[in-house]
Order: structure tokens, then sequence, then C-alpha cells
């Protein structure tokens, strides 16, 4: 589908986030896009940055010009059927925005159900789609499946690492359609400064962040799962930042609060990276988000990998995993995750990841019908 350039000829770049973790990883894509002399950046806000009490909508405005905002799950909704209606009425909303906007570009990060809806309303409707961090493993809930779903929906490929980009190839897709770019998640690293001691104090003087995401289990589960994680980190200054909107969210959130655990609903990346800094000394990031994979590997910050969340995705030396949940595990665990030293190598990229898909959107022509028309290679 030919879009309506603006009128310097520009190619309209729609970048699509969804979660407040995605945005982190896609403001330097942003503004990369930003600040390209072919490019014009749109902002489209949506899925779990409008649901409350977080709102990360406001760290999205506060940065950029939001061209749309797509609502999509509900407030106390977060199984996995309102998660399925969510993305149908996302796919619906996306379709009508694509169509008022008329980007050349489409792009989406990662595998959650926004990206998702954003990449199969771009992909049926016409518009070339751009993915980031493609070719990833990570069991997540349902994210295995919608990754490589997105990477089949995709027409430029723009993964984190060689082995992600190898298994793009192998699934199918052209290689001069496929770009190893780095993650964009260590791209602004060195230029956030360790969080002030006012900050700190405020949040508890932590020598433990606890970030836990659900894992598809019930409310109950989560929560007895948690507390035995909560046992094993007693003695430990902790702060527990709140889950994402996965089904046994608030089996998460009860076993926090229960705790009486230093708690916090949201901190944007700048005072998180910060945190990191901050704790890298002595301290770790316990749960299961890929900051312990991927960030906390570039910062040199030990990492307590708990469960299947991210059963597959590459490791660093800073990461020690824990699969079993029980309070003994956990126990040990921790205590060869302490006795680590990091090095801050790591397989994700020179740092600047942006500028090179930035890059890539320029060189590719969106409308390129050898790129539009997939098929099947194998």
């Amino acid at each position: 589908m030919q879009s309506d350039r603006a009128q310097d000829g520009k190619r309209r770049v729609a970048i699509v986030t969804g979660t407040r973790a995605e945005f982190g990883l896609l403001k330097p894509v942003m503004h990369a896009v930003q600040s390209h002399p072919d490019l014009q950046l749109l902002v489209i806000a949506a899925g779990s940055h409008l649901i409350p009490p977080a709102l990360t909508f406001r760290d999205v405005k506060a940065d950029f010009d939001v061209a749309d905002s797509i609502p999509m799950q509900r407030v106390g909704r977060p199984t996995r059927p309102d998660d399925a209606q969510a993305l149908g009425k996302g796919i619906a909303r996306f379709a009508r925005s694509f169509s008022l906007l008329q980007p050349d570009w489409v792009v989406v990060l990662g595998d959650r159900i926004e990206a998702f809806a954003a990449a199969s309303a771009a992909s049926v409707g016409g518009w070339a789609l751009a993915h980031i961090h493609g070719g990833d493993r990570a069991q997540g809930i349902a994210d295995e499946a919608m990754r490589h779903a997105i990477t089949k929906l995709a027409h430029l490929h723009l993964p984190a690492t060689a082995q992600s980009a190898d298994r793009i190839h192998r699934m199918g897709e052209p290689d001069n359609h496929i770009h190893t770019v780095g993650s964009p998640a260590i791209d602004d690293l060195a230029a956030i400064q360790p969080l002030d001691d006012t900050r700190l104090s405020a949040l508890g003087n932590p020598d433990t962040i606890l970030l836990m995401h659900p894992t598809g289990r019930t409310d109950e589960e989560e929560e007895h799962a948690l507390n035995q994680t909560l046992s094993a980190l007693d003695g430990r200054r902790v702060l527990a930042l709140m889950p994402n909107h996965d089904s046994g969210r608030q089996g998460i959130i009860d076993a926090i609060t229960s705790a009486h655990v230093q708690t916090v609903e949201h901190l944007p990346r700048d005072q998180f990276v910060g945190l990191l800094k901050r704790v890298a000394r002595s301290g770790l990031l316990v749960g299961n988000s890929s900051a312990g994979l991927i960030e906390c590997a570039a910062l040199g910050v030990r990492a307590l990998n708990i469960g299947p969340r991210q059963a597959g995705r590459e490791r660093a030396d800073n990461l020690t995993d824990c699969t079993a949940c029980d309070q003994a595990s956990v126990r040990t665990a921790l205590a060869d995750a302490l006795a680590r030293e990091p090095s801050g190598t790591h397989p994700f990229g020179d740092g600047r990841a942006g500028p090179h898909i930035a890059q890539h959107l320029a060189d590719s022509d969106p409308h390129d019908s050898s790129m539009l028309r997939k098929q099947c290679t194998f």
C-alpha cells in the first residue's frame, strides 16, 4: 500500500509501544528515527500504558508527541481469555490508526499482545512491518509463539544477536531482510547516572531488586511461589517492583504486600537503570525479567533468574538460574549469585541499535513488492 508521504518526502515510521518495559527499550530507537533526516517518527501508545494505576502513557507523552493511543486491556481483567479479547480489539483499532496515519513502516518489538495486534493489522492491512528482537527464545506465557508468529508476519527483521538472526534464517526468512542490530536495551546505559543518595534512601536503600512477572499460573500458585522466594530473601533490603498485567498478577501483588517489603508501582527507565548501577557492587536483581539477562549483563550486575519465564534466552556470566521456586533452592541459588563477579561481556551488540535500526528503515524500501509478498522458502 503506497502511503501519502509527508511534504518533505520523509518515510513515516510508526513505532508501537505497549508496555513500560518495552518503551524503555524503544526510546533509543524513537530518538534515532526522530533525528534521522529521511524519517518521520509517529509514536503509538497502546495496551498496558493506558491501564491504571501506573498509567505509563504519561511517560511516553513526556518524551514524545503521541500520534495515537490504542486501548486494549480492561482494568481487573488479566486472564488469558481477556487477553485474547483485548488482542482482537487491538487489531481493529490498529487497523483504523494505520489507515489514518498512513505509515511507510510499522515497527514493533518483542512478543507481547500489543506488538502482535499491531503486527497482525499491519501485515493483513498491507503496511510494511519491521520487527525488533525477533528470533529470541523466551518461554513466557504465550510469548514464544507470538514472537515467532510476528517474525512470519514481518518484512524486515532486526534481531539483537547472531543466534537470533540464525533462527530467523532457519524459519525461512530471506537473508537480505535480516539485519543483526543488537539490543536497544543497552543503547542508553552509559549516559544514565547512578541513582542519587536522596532517591536511593526514599526507596529504602535496597541491596536487592525484586522484579517478578506472572508465568501463567493461578493467582494462588503465583502467590505461593513468590512467598518461597521472599522467605529466601529474608534479611536483605528488598525493593519490589510491581508485575506486568499478565494472568497471575494479583497473586504476585498479594505476596509482595503480605511480605511488607518496600514496593514501588513503577520506576521510569532512568531511575531503574540508575538503581541497578547503585546495587551493582554488592547487590542483585531477583526475579524473571529480561532486564536480568540483558541490561544487568551489560552493566555487570548480578541477577538471579527464577523459574521458566526466560527459558531459552541467551545468557551472560552475570546470571544464576534457579528453576525451582522452593525456599531452599532459591536460598542456595542466591548464595551462588552473590559469589559471581560479572565481566560485563554480553552478546547484545555495540550499544548503537537505535541508529542501526533507523538506518535500515531508511535504506529498505517499504513498498518493494519482493519484500511485501512473502513466500515460504522450505
